[in-house]
């Protein structure tokens, strides 16, 4: 008989999109069975990243302001889309991160020894997908766990766009 691996600490990327609510139900579960912790991770766009927007446009001091009010409202967003579901909180944790999401999600994993992965995909595809690249995609081809992708619910099956 194959013993089924427990996810004692589960990784769960979060981009408050709809497809990332649908992967939160899975994280949930996985970690609640095993009786693990469940991480909630969200990675904020840092200048370091986009330093086009923000060197000709916003000064340091604007930067900090903005990075700031985008804490706030993560956080408020973690309570309102997921903490919410959860009835006993001892066991969820939340982050907040700024960078690049696949190398901060990957610095994370490794740092804290996570287990499993879970993420969803935005459904993009050719020219978008192209440029813009798919988190998802870099995370699991760089991960030394295993990730679980949820794939986008609006995407069809052959999309070709």
């Amino acid at each position: 008989m194959i013993d089924y691996p427990k996810y004692k600490k589960v990784l769960f990327c979060a981009d408050f999109s709809e497809n990332s609510d649908i992967a939160f139900g899975y994280a949930f579960g996985i970690a609640k069975r095993d009786e693990g912790t469940l991480y909630i991770l969200h990675v904020m766009a840092s200048p370091e990243v986009y330093p086009q927007y923000v060197k000709g446009y916003l000064s340091s001091e604007e930067w900090v302001k903005i990075e700031e009010n985008h804490r706030k409202t993560v956080e408020q967003r973690f309570e309102e889309k997921y903490l919410s579901q959860v009835k006993d909180k001892s066991w969820v944790k939340t982050i907040i991160r700024s960078g690049r999401e696949d190398e901060e999600i990957l610095d994370f994993a490794k740092k804290e020894g996570i287990d499993l992965i879970i993420i969803g995909t935005q459904g993009r595809t050719g020219i978008f997908h192209a440029f813009l690249g798919s988190v998802a995609e870099k995370v699991v081809r760089r991960s030394m766990v295993p990730v679980f992708v949820i794939p986008c619910k609006k995407r069809k099956l052959y999309d070709q766009t």
